[in-house]
């Protein structure tokens, strides 16, 4: 069963979610065992410091895999976000690169590139936060593309301004293309089943610790499970970086459209 509907949770809600998830494992584990715990001791606390050993070599071996996929994710993100800002310049510079042409194939060429940023940031991105790959913003730059190579260029200047055009055409179509491709990123099944394994088995190694007061051992679970519960709420939130709340946004093309495709027609 899918959980991308995590994703449609607010980052508080999702916060809570999880982290309530894993202590209630935590807890419902704790009391259950306890018992059991105890008389596989025999005597009081005779093999604390055995399971102490154990339970650090597990936490030592989840926390490097759990840091581990967290850098890994904010490399994730920060990529994406890096992507956005590619494409917002490559989108400015080619929109200043089409000023340079005579009407009325100038203004062709910066409606079709107005009519691209509406098809991405207006009505594509909200798709993206849902998952979805769009196609529509495709349309704009065939049409850039069409009305760009009508042009024969007679001048010197015209012939150097036409292959600077091509170029940040090209570039951008290839920003495009980038960032169409890591909509759909995120981290395998495999990585996900160890790092969720990982972080409930950490947890069980708890409950094998026999005290005489059981809220002692009760509070020191709970709260080894928050701070696991934290770390799988920042994998959570940083894997598929253009979904949810806590997602890679459009502000670098908003900043290009409003200071230079506006400006441009006023």
């Amino acid at each position: 069963m899918s959980l991308y509907w995590l994703y449609s949770l607010s980052s508080f809600a999702l916060c809570l979610l999880i982290v309530s998830s894993f202590v209630a494992i935590c807890l419902f584990g704790l009391l259950f065992s306890r018992g059991w715990v105890k008389r596989l001791h025999e005597t009081d606390h005779s093999h604390n410091d055995i399971v102490g050993f154990y339970l650090a070599a597990i936490t030592v071996f989840d926390a490097i895999t759990l840091g581990l996929v967290a850098v890994g994710t904010w490399q994730t993100y920060t990529d994406a976000q890096l992507r956005v800002d590619h494409e917002a310049a490559a989108l400015g510079a080619l929109y200043r690169d089409a000023g340079a042409y005579p009407d009325p194939l100038r203004s062709q060429l910066q409606d079709d590139l107005r009519v691209y940023y509406h098809e991405v940031v207006v009505v594509g991105w909200s798709q993206q936060r849902h998952g979805l790959v769009p196609n529509e913003d495709s349309a704009p730059l065939d049409r850039f593309q069409t009305h760009f190579m009508n042009f024969e260029p007679t001048t010197e200047r015209q012939k150097i301004i036409a292959a600077e055009t091509y170029r940040a055409f090209n570039d951008l179509v290839e920003s495009r293309r980038t960032r169409i491709n890591s909509i759909t990123a995120e981290l395998p099944s495999p990585i996900w089943v160890m790092v969720v394994a990982g972080a409930i088995l950490s947890i069980v190694a708890t409950w094998f610790f026999h005290t005489p007061s059981i809220n002692m051992h009760l509070w020191l679970s709970v709260v080894y499970s928050v701070l696991v519960g934290l770390l799988i709420y920042l994998i959570v939130s940083l894997d598929n970086p253009y979904r949810g709340h806590i997602s890679v946004g459009p502000e670098p093309l908003v900043r290009v459209y409003e200071q230079t495709m506006t400006s441009s027609q006023k």
